[in-house]
């Protein structure tokens, strides 16, 4: 992927997270050769962005002030339970059995386009979270216009 490529993962798809902990990335998502990073999520579920989109997020967090113990704490949150991770031939992405835990990931997930990043949720945890997101994004919506 050249530096000039703005990837956009738009879309909502529900797969199945299988016993060995792989799941099928939606074939909207995959991009020949790509690695990815996969961490845990800041409101639940997982990231997956690729490796170099997720160099580029850290080194614009690192950037600001390495000195407020917040930022530290942040990029230790992310950073340290990320993991490379490449899709075999057929798209599959095997998740590391930490962040399955972590996640609180079964075998119904909901896999979730959000402009510059992947996230992978527990169905019903993702269904809870978006549901109370409706309220706020009326009262968003009703300040912008």
């Amino acid at each position: 992927m050249g530096k000039n490529l703005i990837l956009m993962f738009l879309g909502t798809y529900y797969h199945t997270l299988e016993n060995n902990g792989r799941f099928s990335l939606p074939k909207q998502f995959r991009q020949q050769d790509t690695t990815w990073v996969v961490t845990r999520g800041i409101d639940g579920g997982l990231l997956l962005m690729s490796k170099e989109r997720f160099a580029e997020e850290l080194g614009q967090v690192s950037e600001r002030t390495f000195t407020l113990k917040k930022q530290r704490d942040f990029l230790r949150f992310v950073a340290s339970t990320a993991q490379e991770v490449k899709p075999d031939k057929v798209g599959r992405i095997q998740l590391p059995e930490y962040l399955i835990k972590l996640a609180h990931l079964q075998k119904e997930i909901v896999i979730v386009g959000n402009a510059h990043h992947i996230e992978i949720w527990n169905q019903n945890e993702y269904h809870q979270y978006y549901d109370a997101l409706q309220a706020p994004t009326d009262e968003v919506l009703g300040q912008s216009i």
